[in-house]
């Protein structure tokens, strides 16, 4: 077992899963740490029958990709057992298959927002398996949010495994105090990757809308992975998924999205040891 901090793959046995799985294999053979699959059931009596699937397809996954999952099976709500695993377990992330917003509204209703905003460790959402075994480019659109400092730092880690470019795009707004926000984020951006010699860009969009820009330019650039912050809400302290994260999330090109939850220990601390 791997010292590393785990991956977490809320885990169902559906295709979606499955699909969540490979993004997870492909960056555990990397960084070298564990998977766990995390199966939710409803009763105590599924227990047996959930176990055997779960031994039967690690030892499958192990045949076909040469990493072996382990795997959690708890009694619950995926809606609070997800983040109180990642807890647990420290993860790093977890990865997660979506049909996008409405399929995850229909599916679990607006919780699993808040299971994947009120997390810990970020979460990448995937709608399709990977299209590569990489992440060469990453999307990381620049807005006029305080947030910015977390998503640098996971630049930087994901950079130093993968070798990534990340491309710091913006669009141009009028109103002058937005605009003094996100010139600061791209100077504090430019700065961090340039320091910690991290491979960037910066590109202004097109557009007046962030979210429909920057997926725009992830497919035409064929980029790897989106990734973006969630929303501070003042009024209750804690972290939300705002529209322009929700519409980027369920992207109609289905590139990955991570999402980076600020946390005050990261910001103290300044790494993700």
């Amino acid at each position: 077992m791997s010292e590393l901090r785990p991956i977490i793959v809320p885990w169902d046995f559906s295709e979606l899963s499955e699909y969540a799985l490979e993004h997870a294999i492909n960056i555990a053979k990397i960084v070298k740490c564990d998977i766990f699959l995390v199966h939710i059931i409803k009763k105590q009596s599924d227990l047996e029958a959930a176990e055997e699937k779960l031994i039967k397809f690690s030892t499958e996954v192990f045949d076909k990709y040469g990493i072996k999952p382990l795997y959690i099976i708890k009694e619950g709500s995926i809606f609070t057992e997800i983040s109180d695993i990642i807890d647990e377990k420290n993860a790093f992330f977890a990865v997660m298959g979506t049909h996008g917003i409405k399929g995850m509204q229909k599916f679990t209703g607006s919780w699993a927002l808040k299971v994947i905003a009120g997390s810990k460790a970020p979460f990448i959402v995937v709608q399709a398996p990977p299209a590569s075994k990489e992440l060469k480019n990453i999307v990381f659109p620049v807005d006029f949010k305080f947030s910015e400092k977390e998503k640098l730092l996971w630049a930087e880690f994901i950079s130093r495994f993968f070798n990534s470019k990340f491309h710091l795009c913006y669009i141009d707004v009028s109103d002058p105090s937005f605009k003094k926000k996100i010139n600061s984020n791209i100077l504090l951006a430019k700065k961090y990757l340039t320091d910690k010699e991290v491979d960037f860009e910066i590109v202004k969009l097109d557009g007046k809308i962030i979210s429909d820009s920057a997926v725009e330019y992830a497919k035409a650039i064929n980029a790897d992975m989106i990734m973006i912050s969630t929303t501070k809400n003042i009024s209750f302290q804690d972290y939300v998924l705002g529209a322009s994260e929700q519409k980027i999330i369920a992207n109609k090109e289905k590139v990955p999205v991570m999402t980076v939850n600020p946390r005050a220990d990261i910001t103290k601390t300044g790494g993700l040891t």
